[in-house]
């Protein structure tokens, strides 16, 4: 018997085994790629085989740092969502300016948010984290901490020292006060205003490059949900929690 019967009849005793002519390869192959597990009908057997990729659900939040529904989104749903499902199962981009204004004076950029200074301060802050930390794994957890303490401005430090002990939190002050700070919020105030629906609160959702009241809705009362969803792949185990919905809140412009 051929040694690819031969496997075949081990792990099916009493089985009748027909060669398939699109298998011309030896037994130990079968499990090498997707394509010959098809050829040769070895699938099920495959256990290691790698699922097809699926491209992630792409979600940007455009938000504010005192905003009370954006801390609210961003704590509840997103972090908690970011850390039921598989990193490969979604792409976060987070845009702290939301309904701030620019304007320059004496040739710099100076900025007026919502909820008053402390606000861009916390707008400025995260974002000169984010430029440091670079991974979204190493600045993710440490603006959810912000976002979840009493003040979202003075506890840079602390939220640090628990989650990226290795940011330096002097470069993310020196970036805050100097002139790299200005220049991301300008970057940040050029991309929320380039926003097509332009945004009419906060937090603004766009997922896979479109915002809708339906997703806004849908992202808002449960991420989990819609983001399962969304995702073409195989569902992972995360997709099994049936959280409630929560309630839809925003800051208007």
């Amino acid at each position: 018997m051929a040694p690819a019967l031969a496997l075949l009849a081990l792990l099916a005793p009493g089985l009748v085994v027909v060669a398939l002519p699109a298998c011309d390869y030896p037994a130990h192959l079968w499990c090498s790629s997707r394509e010959i597990a098809v050829a040769c009908q070895a699938e099920s057997r495959c256990a290691n085989l790698s699922h097809p990729t699926a491209p992630p659900v792409e979600l940007s939040l455009y938000y504010e740092s005192l905003c009370p529904a954006c801390r609210g989104f961003l704590v509840e749903q997103l972090f908690t969502t970011w850390l039921l499902l598989p990193s490969e199962t979604m792409n976060i981009t987070l845009v702290p300016y939301g309904n701030a204004q620019e304007k320059k004076v004496g040739g710099k950029w100076q900025f007026q948010c919502q909820h008053g200074s402390e606000e861009c301060l916390g707008n400025m802050i995260q974002a000169c984290l984010m430029h440091e930390g670079e991974n979204f794994t190493t600045y993710f957890p440490v603006i959810f901490c912000m976002e979840s303490g009493t003040s979202a401005t003075k506890n840079l430090e602390a939220c640090l020292q628990v989650y990226a002990p290795q940011l330096d939190a002097g470069r993310i002050a020196a970036c805050v006060r100097g002139d790299l700070g200005t220049a991301l919020m300008h970057r940040n105030a050029q991309l929320t205003e380039a926003l097509d629906p332009p945004h009419q609160y906060v937090p603004w959702i766009v997922v896979n490059g479109k915002h809708t009241d339906e997703l806004q809705e849908q992202a808002q009362r449960s991420l989990l949900r819609l983001v399962c969803q969304l995702y073409q792949g195989e569902k992972p185990e995360g997709c099994q929690s049936t959280a409630a919905p929560k309630p839809r809140a925003v800051c208007k412009r």
